[in-house]
């Protein structure tokens, strides 16, 4: 396949331009600087500026475009980041689709979202069928998918990727645990008792391959694993996985001090269950935290279950 990808310089788009080109697929990515490679076409989204010619003939258009919910306090400016780097970026995307011809235009758009499109589930296991949330990253994602419609409209296969957190040493969900972990300074948030939503980062580089090339898959897909878990037993497994104790918690009037408003998205709980994915045959290759956890920190001595 011929794939235009916007975000492809991110944690997720950087590993999965390598997957895509690793599998014979010729991908073209989208930066807001000269292009200085043929592999690569400017654009900028922040103006509403990408050339229909870029998108006209490929068969397929990713977009993972971004900035990182947590790397930053919520302030309201950061707030302001969060949404216009989607939400531009999405309708640049989805507009430029729709004013290619029918001839022209690729038939698929995988539009990234998040599994924050449900708020607080409590202890309610949700599907793609659930609607939003009422958080704020609720309201971001709910806008975040209207602003690609337009290119559903125009008769593109647009798949909605609600992803999870994933299970990588050097994610953003792993990578700032691992030092004080390692320290015997883990520790679960608040009482444990919320559920975690996450996927290894194998299953989900496999996942948007399989829907790059299920044509019958559309609209939103949670890409998740199977099996959340509660975060007290996320906690025992990483430490177990570690050799290290962890025997604190972090209550959560602390998390707000450090933290402020994200505090609340660190301790909501979240049971997002991967009901397409699981209707339409994908098989997860690390289906378990255990085996997922072993997989991003002992990858040598990983074992599938």
């Amino acid at each position: 396949m011929r794939i235009v990808m916007a975000g492809s310089s991110g944690f997720l788009g950087t590993r999965l331009t390598d997957r895509l080109r690793q599998s014979g697929h010729d991908v073209t990515r989208l930066v807001r600087r000269p292009a200085q490679r043929p592999d690569e076409a400017t654009w900028d989204p922040a103006q509403g500026r990408l050339d229909p010619a870029v998108l006209a003939g490929a068969d397929a258009v990713i977009n993972l475009a971004g900035a990182n919910v947590g790397d930053h306090r919520w302030t309201d400016r950061y707030k302001r980041v969060l949404r216009s780097s989607r939400i531009n970026t999405t309708d640049t995307v989805a507009r430029t689709l729709k004013q290619l011809s029918e001839a022209e235009r690729p038939r698929t758009l995988l539009q990234s979202s998040a599994v924050g499109w449900y708020g607080d589930t409590g202890e309610q296991a949700v599907t793609e069928e659930t609607p939003a949330g009422s958080t704020f990253l609720a309201d971001l994602c709910r806008v975040w998918e209207a602003a690609a419609r337009p290119a559903e409209d125009a008769g593109v296969r647009l798949v909605l990727m609600r992803t999870a957190p994933t299970i990588e040493a050097s994610g953003s969900l792993l990578k700032p645990l691992l030092l004080p972990f390692k320290m015997g300074a883990g520790a679960k948030i608040g009482g444990g008792r919320q559920w975690m939503t996450w996927i290894a980062l194998a299953d989900w580089l496999n996942a948007t391959e399989f829907l790059l090339e299920r044509e019958d898959v559309a609209g939103p897909v949670n890409v998740v694993a199977p099996n959340p878990v509660r975060n007290i037993d996320f906690t025992k497994a990483l430490a177990r996985e570690l050799r290290r104790p962890a025997l604190l918690a972090v209550p959560g009037p602390v998390l707000d001090v450090v933290l402020g408003e994200l505090a609340g998205e660190a301790q909501r709980s979240q049971r997002v269950l991967p009901a397409v994915l699981t209707g339409a045959g994908f098989a997860w290759t690390y289906p378990t935290i255990t085996t997922a956890l072993a997989a991003a920190l002992r990858p040598e001595q990983a074992t599938v279950s």
